[in-house]
C-alpha cells in the first residue's frame, strides 16, 4: 500500500476525508458521474449500521418490502410540491429494447409515489391499519455537486412509510422514528444529534412537517444525518388512498416518511476521524481488534503458538478480530490499522509469552496496557465498551465547545464567522433567534451561508430577539455551514 500519511485536517478538511476514506479503503470511485464502489470494509459498516436499524424498526412492528426502483412520470405529477422538489435530480429512463417508452420512467428519488399508489389498493378498511413499511434500496439524485458518501447520484438508504387511521398516531409514528435515529446514533455510532423540526424552507417536498437528526463534524459544519416526516393526508389525496372507517365513513389516510442513508458512513469518518486516519467506534467497526506478531522471526514460532490460541479465544467470545502477518516493519503495520480506525490494537511477542501477557493499544487515546492473557476476552470486552463510551464523550465535548449560545443579531453572527476564519478556527454552529420570516432566514444564508439546521426540541437557551429583524423570536433555531 501506498504511504499512509494524510493531509492534516487542519490544513484541508476536505482533502483529509478524500484520503482518509479512500486510503482506509472504505471506496473507490465508479466509472459513472457521481458513483461510488463500497469496497468491503465500507460495505461492511453499511450492514452494520443496516443490523442495527433494522432490529429497532422491527421491534418497533415494521416489516420489510421491496418496491421497484422505476417510477412512472404519471405517478410523479400527482403530488404537485413533491414532482418540483425533486425534478431538478431526476435521471429519466426513455428508450427500452430499442423503442421509445409510452411514458417515461424516472430512477426513484425517493418512494412516496409509488408506494402511494399500491396504499390506495392495498388499504380500504380501518381493518387494514395502520401500514408499517420499510424499504432497505437505492436511490438516484443527479447532484450537481458529489462527495463519496454524503451525495452521490446513486446512494443507499432504508425509507420507511407507513399509514394510519388518524393524525394523532402518524404524528407519534413520526417522532418515534426520529427518536429511533437519535437513539442509534448516540449509542452506536457515538454521535450525539440534535433532534428538532425543519424550518419550512427545509422541509421534504409534499410534507406537512419534517424533522431531522444534525450532527456536528470535526471541520465545524453540520450533517443532517436523518429525517422524519409527517405527510398529512397530501399523498393520500394525491392518490386516492381511503378507507372505511367504524363509523362506516370514508376517509383519508395520514401518512409519515422516514429515512437514513449511506451518509451515516461520511459521519462517522468526519466525527471520529483524525490526521491518522479513521478512528471507529467498536460497536460498528468491521474489526474490533487487530493482532500483530512482534520480535525476531527466530522466536516466531514461539510468538505463533501462543498468537494462535488468543486469536481462537477472542474469536469464540464474537469479538471481530483479525491478524496481520504480513512481512512488514510492526511500525508500517501500527500505521496501517490506526489508519483505518481499528478500535484495539494487540501486540504480542515472545517476552509477551513467556510473562503470560500482551500490549493493547486503544485507537482513541493511544494509551498502551499490559495486560494477562488470562480471561484476554472479558478484558478486551471491557477495553472496547470504555472505547465507545469514550467517543461519545468526546464528540459530546466537540459539540458543546463549538455550539454558540450568546450571538444576538447578524452583525455579531457575521463579526464571529470573520473571526474564526481570520485565526483558522471552527466558526462552529450558533443557536440564534428567529421571528418565522422566510426573509429573515434567508437573508442569514445569504450574508453568511449558514442555513438553519432544525428547531431544537430542547434548546440549551431560548433566544428572545430574531437575529435579523430584532422582532420578538418564536423559535431558536441551530444555524450552521452544511453538507
Amino acid at each position: 500500500m501506498s504511504e499512509n500519511k494524510l493531509t492534516s485536517q487542519a490544513a484541508d478538511f476536505s482533502a483529509w476525508y478524500i484520503e482518509a476514506i479512500q486510503k482506509a479503503e472504505l471506496m473507490d470511485y465508479a466509472p459513472v458521474r457521481g458513483c461510488i464502489i463500497f469496497k468491503p470494509d465500507g460495505y461492511e459498516l453499511w450492514e452494520r449500521i443496516q443490523a442495527g436499524l433494522d432490529q429497532r424498526f422491527k421491534a418497533t412492528g415494521h416489516r420489510n418490502a421491496y418496491f421497484p426502483m422505476l417510477i412512472p412520470e404519471s405517478f410523479l405529477q400527482k403530488e404537485k410540491e413533491h414532482v418540483e422538489g425533486f425534478n431538478p435530480e431526476l435521471p429519466w429512463v426513455t428508450e427500452a429494447g430499442g423503442e421509445k417508452l409510452e411514458e417515461k420512467l424516472a430512477l426513484r428519488p425517493t418512494s412516496e409515489t409509488m408506494i402511494g399508489h399500491m396504499y390506495s389498493r392495498w388499504i380500504q378498511s380501518y381493518r387494514d391499519l395502520p401500514v408499517l413499511l420499510n424499504q432497505w434500496a437505492n436511490v438516484f439524485r443527479w447532484e450537481k455537486r458529489t462527495l463519496p458518501f454524503l451525495r452521490t447520484s446513486e446512494f443507499l438508504w432504508q425509507e420507511g412509510h407507513t399509514a394510519h387511521a388518524d393524525e394523532v398516531e402518524a404524528r407519534e409514528e413520526t417522532m418515534r422514528m426520529l427518536e429511533t435515529y437519535a437513539e442509534f446514533a448516540a449509542s452506536e455510532m457515538a454521535i450525539p444529534m440534535w433532534t428538532g423540526q425543519k424550518t419550512p424552507s427545509e422541509r421534504f417536498a409534499g410534507a406537512v412537517d419534517t424533522y431531522s437528526i444534525e450532527g456536528m463534524m470535526k471541520d465545524g459544519k453540520a450533517l443532517q444525518a436523518g429525517t422524519s416526516h409527517f405527510l398529512g393526508q397530501n399523498f393520500a389525496k394525491a392518490f386516492g388512498i381511503e378507507f372505511l372507517d367504524r363509523d362506516n365513513l370514508r376517509k383519508h389516510v395520514y401518512t409519515t416518511s422516514w429515512g437514513v442513508s449511506t451518509r451515516l458512513i461520511g459521519a462517522l469518518v468526519m466525527v471520529h476521524g483524525d490526521d491518522k486516519g479513521l478512528a471507529l467506534p467498536p460497536k460498528l467497526a468491521p474489526t474490533q481488534v487487530i493482532m500483530i506478531p512482534i520480535g525476531p522471526p527466530k522466536l516466531r514460532a514461539k510468538v505463533m503458538e501462543k498468537f494462535s490460541t488468543v486469536f481462537s479465544a477472542l474469536q469464540a467470545a464474537k469479538i471481530r478480530v483479525r491478524t496481520d502477518e504480513r512481512e512488514e516493519t510492526p511500525g508500517w503495520k501500527f500505521n496501517e490499522w490506526e489508519m483505518r480506525g481499528v478500535p484495539l490494537r494487540l501486540e504480542l511477542g515472545p517476552r509477551d509469552v513467556d510473562s503470560n501477557q500482551c500490549v493493547l493499544v486503544r485507537r482513541d487515546t493511544g494509551e498502551k496496557l499490559s495486560v494477562s492473557l488470562d480471561d484476554l476476552p472479558a478484558t478486551v470486552e471491557a477495553l472496547l465498551a470504555a472505547i465507545q463510551t469514550h467517543m461519545y464523550e468526546k464528540a459530546c465535548d466537540f459539540r458543546s465547545q463549538h455550539s454558540h449560545l450568546h450571538i444576538d443579531n447578524l452583525e455579531q453572527l457575521k463579526a464571529h464567522i470573520a473571526e474564526a476564519e481570520a485565526k483558522g478556527s471552527l466558526a462552529g454552529w450558533v443557536l440564534g433567534g428567529w421571528c418565522g420570516n422566510d426573509l429573515c432566514e434567508a437573508r442569514v444564508r445569504e450574508e453568511t451561508k449558514f442555513t438553519s439546521r432544525n428547531i431544537p426540541f430542547m434548546p440549551p437557551v431560548h433566544k428572545e430577539k430574531c437575529l435579523v429583524c430584532d422582532e420578538k423570536a418564536t423559535h431558536s433555531v441551530w444555524m450552521a455551514r452544511a453538507y
